[in-house]
């Protein structure tokens, strides 16, 4: 019987490449995962894969929580009756299913980050990188969590997230765009998650307002348009949450 043949660093990139092309992302986590588990430290590339995968993987779950979960609360409000009930056992049923999917799928790139990722991690961008992702999936857990585990998981986000900002400040500067994303979810986390629109607005601008005070030609093309996708973004989030505020503010003045 010949050997089992390991496949290679390249092996593994290709299929990950090419699972990532069609939209395979369970299949690319698995190319990632054997990746990391045969050669230890990825690449930036296929960091970038392996974060690509999770997110378009729980992206489409959380969108389908949100919509049984608008239509569970929708079949509620109706007048009640045998019917009703019914309906609503059923797709109280199927949020919980999604639930569970959710979950394992956060726990999983926690685990895979904690088991594999940090250990090896290097100081600067690879640091931030990784705990802001340990952060983003935990706030997930946190979102849609029963309220026996949500304050857990709030805390591991806003742990992760702490030690990531942290680092970024000191290692980073304020145009990078691993440094802004960072600074985008965590001011997600405290709107969301917190239920603080102040705290949010208070880190969204002062990483905006630093940002554009060093905005420069010195930086690759790619870095720059980067960092001006993410500025838009934290740009529209502000006003959102300024609003909130301001009617917040004259709801309670009236």
């Amino acid at each position: 019987m010949s050997p089992v043949r390991i496949p290679s660093r390249e092996d593994y990139l290709l299929l990950a490449k090419v699972a990532e092309e069609a939209e395979r992302y369970e299949d690319l986590v698995a190319q990632i995962k054997g990746l990391t588990q045969t050669y230890g430290v990825l690449t930036i590339e296929e960091r970038n894969l392996l974060s690509v995968a999770y997110k378009n993987i729980t992206n489409s779950l959380r969108s389908s929580w949100r919509i049984v979960d608008s239509l569970e609360k929708l079949e509620s409000s109706h007048s009640p009756g045998k019917q009703s009930k019914h309906q609503v056992q059923l797709m109280r049923r199927q949020r919980s299913r999604i639930e569970r999917e959710l979950a394992d799928v956060c726990k999983d790139i926690v685990q895979l980050l904690d088991d594999h990722l940090l250990s090896t991690v290097e100081p600067g961008e690879e640091t931030v990188f990784y705990y802001k992702m340990k952060g983003d999936y935990y706030r997930y857990l946190a979102e849609f969590a029963h309220q026996s585990d949500r304050s857990r998981y709030s805390d591991l986000s806003l742990a992760a997230y702490k030690f990531a900002y942290k680092h970024a400040l000191a290692k980073l500067e304020p145009t990078h765009p691993t440094r802004l994303g960072l600074a985008l979810n965590f001011a997600v986390y405290y709107h969301d998650v917190r239920r603080s629109p102040e705290r949010a607005c208070h880190l969204g601008k002062h990483a905006f307002d630093e940002a554009v005070a060093c905005l420069d030609d010195s930086s690759s093309v790619q870095v720059m348009r980067d960092s001006m996708m993410i500025l838009q973004l934290l740009r529209d989030d502000l006003l959102i949450w300024s609003g909130e505020m301001q009617r917040a503010e004259n709801c309670a003045g009236k």
